[in-house]
């Protein structure tokens, strides 16, 4: 199945989503997260709130909760052995086992905690880095992939409804 149709059939249902811009913009391909959701800034839905969370997501906790989301969709780098610049849908319970980027606190814990007080829809959009070393640009690939996603959640956020 498609990337864009996995996240239609995960967006279903929803009534407010946050999206989590997660890494470091001065690590390569780890600023992926954080420029999709600089790249959406006016163009999804006011059902849809970014959030440009960087190396710290769990200090967004308190935002998250009070926005009190159906759906939370966590946008980062993951290693999961494929091609640099693949995306994939991953259910936050593969989490765990993946290599993230650089956060103070794994996401896994983020996701038990949001799990645990609002209980919303997770969900993690990674993408396969190239390069994460400090002081490097992102990598072609993942700019390619950045914009491809940029353009795919624009359309699936912007008259979102439902």
């Amino acid at each position: 199945m498609a990337l864009s149709d996995q996240l239609k059939k995960w967006l279903r249902k929803s009534r407010k989503i946050v999206v989590l811009g997660v890494g470091n913009p001065l690590r390569g391909d780890d600023a992926v997260g954080v420029e999709i959701v600089r790249q959406l800034r006016g163009r999804t839905s006011k059902r849809v709130k970014l959030l440009e969370c960087e190396t710290v997501p769990e200090n967004f906790t308190s935002k998250i909760r009070k926005l009190n989301p159906t759906h939370v969709l966590i946008v980062d780098v993951a290693e999961f052995s494929k091609k640099p610049g693949t995306a994939k849908l991953l259910s936050v319970a593969k989490i765990s086992g993946l290599a993230v980027s650089s956060h103070n606190a794994p996401l896994s814990m983020l996701a038990d905690y949001l799990k645990h007080t609002i209980n919303p829809k997770m969900a993690l959009l990674g993408v396969q880095p190239k390069q994460t070393e400090l002081g490097t640009g992102m990598s072609e690939e993942v700019k390619k992939t950045s914009k491809e996603t940029v353009k795919m959640l624009e359309k699936l956020l912007r008259n979102h409804s439902s």
